[in-house]
């Protein structure tokens, strides 16, 4: 694999790319984790995204399919990346106490992504919220970042 691919595939769980390279080359996953002295259950948990990689299962596989070494650890590691980031992602919130549940009413309130969403929080908020809200995501994401998703275009 070359560095492009790996861009390619970064933050996908290895197991995800295993099950696609068996279905590929018509390998039934059972057979195959018998082959290589695993047990069944294991690779299935791991095509699921349920189980992580480990080095010396990767270094099995890798070498029964003909794939560089060390290529799913990477992407075990991209995956481990993005999964703390997105639970980082999860703590950058504003003041949670300065909002009413009741302005997001339709999702879970603890599970909202406040990067990700932040145009559909914003609007939200100028749409249905009291001044206190307002003035809070004024604070957690800059008047810029509010302005320029009121008016649908950059501020210069």
């Amino acid at each position: 694999m070359n560095i492009d691919e790996i861009q390619a595939l970064k933050g996908i769980h290895p197991g995800i790319f295993l099950e696609r390279e068996l279905q590929k080359r018509k390998l039934a996953k059972g057979r195959f984790a018998i082959s290589i002295g695993e047990y069944p259950q294991t690779l299935g948990a791991i095509t699921k995204g349920k189980r992580a990689m480990n080095t010396p299962l990767a270094l099995k596989i890798e070498h029964e399919l003909g794939i560089e070494e060390g290529f799913f650890m990477i992407l075990q590691t991209y995956f481990d990346i993005k999964q703390i980031k997105q639970k980082d992602s999860l703590k950058l919130h504003p003041d949670l106490k300065k909002f009413r549940k009741a302005i997001f009413w339709d999702t879970r309130f603890e599970s909202i992504d406040w990067i990700k969403q932040k145009k559909a929080i914003i609007t939200r908020v100028f749409e249905r919220g009291n001044e206190q809200e307002k003035n809070e995501i004024i604070r957690f994401y800059g008047k810029q970042a509010v302005d320029e998703v009121l008016t649908g275009s950059p501020i210069n």
